[in-house]
C-alpha cells in the first residue's frame, strides 16, 4: 500500500496549506520577474545594436511592470504578524451629519471594491443598512484574497471628508466622518470561551445589497458582546442558523485579537473601535475643495489625485503604512 504523500497528511491545517500555497506563488512571481529582468536587458541592448528610439517605450513599459511587481513582494516581507495572510472583515459606519455622512460611507465602500477589483480580491456583503435618504448607514463585507488582512489593518480608523455638499442648497462646505472597523476572518475555530449568558441575540429583516430574503424573513442576526460592547451582525447567508454561525466566529475572532492588543485599558483597542467618529480622531483627509488632497495623518503621505484614490488606488497609503509601523514598532 503507498504511504500517504505529505498533502495527504490531515494533520496539515487550511492555514498551512494556504501558506505554501503563497510560497508557492511568490517563488513563482520571483522567477518571473527574473525572466523580466532579462528580457528587458535584451530589448536594451537591441536598442543600442539597432539604434531605434521606438524601443523607449516598450522598454518604459517594461521596466514599470517590474518596477511595480518588485514593490509588491517587497512590501509583502513586511507582513509577517499571524493573520496577515487571511481574508479581511471590514465594517464602515457612517457618522453624525444625515445624508452626507451616508453618502461618504457608501463612496468610501466603493473605494475599497475598487481596490479589491484591482488587486483581483472578491468582496462578500455580510451586512447592509440603507441610509435614510441616500447612501449607506453602515455595510459589513469580507474581502478574501492572500494578504487581504495584512493590507486592510492601515486602514482601521476614521476617514475624514471635505468638500461642497450635493446636499446643501447653499453649496458650502462639509466635514463629514466615517469610522472603518477592520478584523481578520480567522478560519480555525479559536480559542476563546464565549458565556452565552453574556450574549444578546437578535434577529431582524435582511435588507439592502447583502440580504438573501429581503423584507420577507427575520433571518439576519445581531449579536451583542454586553462585557465590551462588540457588536457583530450578519445577513447574508440563506438561513438564519448560517448567519448565527459566521456572526459567532466574527465574534470569536474579535474577542481573540482583543486577547493580543498589549494595551487593553484603551477602549478603541477593547471594542476595534473608533470612540467618537469626529474631529481629531481621523486617520486620513480627504479634501474635494477648496483644493484636492488626500493625506495620511499618521504617515504624512499625501497625494492630490483624489479621483484616482476614490477610485481605489489607495496602495500609496496602505504601502506607506507597512512601512511606517515596521519601522516603528521595534522601539516600542
Amino acid at each position: 500500500m503507498e504511504a500517504p504523500g505529505f498533502w495527504d497528511d490531515p494533520e496539515i491545517s487550511n492555514r498551512k496549506m494556504k501558506e505554501l500555497k503563497n510560497l508557492k506563488d511568490t517563488v513563482e512571481t520571483i522567477e518571473g520577474l527574473e525572466s523580466q529582468y532579462e528580457d528587458i536587458e535584451t530589448l536594451i541592448e537591441m536598442g543600442y545594436e539597432e539604434e531605434d528610439p521606438e524601443l523607449a517605450a516598450e522598454i518604459r513599459t517594461e521596466l514599470d511592470d517590474f518596477i511595480a511587481t518588485f514593490e509588491d513582494i517587497r512590501i509583502g516581507t513586511l507582513l509577517s504578524e499571524e493573520y496577515d495572510g487571511d481574508n479581511a472583515i471590514l465594517k464602515l459606519n457612517a457618522g453624525a451629519g444625515g445624508t452626507e455622512s451616508c453618502d461618504w460611507c457608501s463612496m468610501l465602500y466603493r473605494m475599497y471594491t475598487r481596490w479589491a477589483e484591482r488587486k483581483g480580491f472578491s468582496v462578500e456583503v455580510l451586512d447592509y443598512l440603507d441610509g435614510d435618504e441616500a447612501g449607506i448607514k453602515s455595510v459589513t463585507f469580507q474581502v478574501n484574497g492572500t494578504n487581504a488582512y495584512g493590507y486592510l489593518k492601515s486602514e482601521k480608523g476614521v476617514h475624514r471628508l471635505v468638500r461642497i455638499s450635493p446636499f446643501n442648497a447653499q453649496g458650502k462646505r462639509q466635514t463629514s466622518f466615517v469610522s472603518l472597523d477592520v478584523m481578520p476572518d480567522i478560519e480555525e475555530d479559536v480559542d476563546v470561551e464565549i458565556n452565552e449568558d453574556e450574549l444578546r441575540i437578535d434577529t431582524y429583516r435582511s435588507s439592502g445589497a447583502g440580504g438573501q430574503h429581503i423584507n420577507k424573513t427575520s433571518s439576519a442576526i445581531r449579536i451583542t458582546h454586553l462585557p465590551t460592547g462588540i457588536v457583530v451582525q450578519c445577513q447574508n447567508e440563506r438561513s438564519q442558523f448560517q448567519n448565527k454561525d459566521k456572526a459567532m466566529q466574527m465574534l470569536k475572532a474579535k474577542l481573540y485579537m482583543l486577547k493580543k492588543e498589549a494595551n487593553a485599558e484603551k477602549l478603541s483597542d477593547i471594542r476595534g473601535e473608533i470612540k467618537e467618529i469626529g474631529w481629531g480622531n481621523q486617520i486620513r483627509s480627504y479634501v474635494m475643495q477648496p483644493y484636492t488632497m488626500v493625506k495620511d495623518h499618521r504617515t504624512n503621505a499625501e497625494t492630490g489625485n483624489v479621483d484616482s484614490v476614490m477610485d481605489g488606488a489607495i496602495d500609496l497609503f496602505i504601502n506607506a503604512y507597512l512601512k511606517w509601523i515596521n519601522i516603528k514598532e521595534p522601539s516600542n
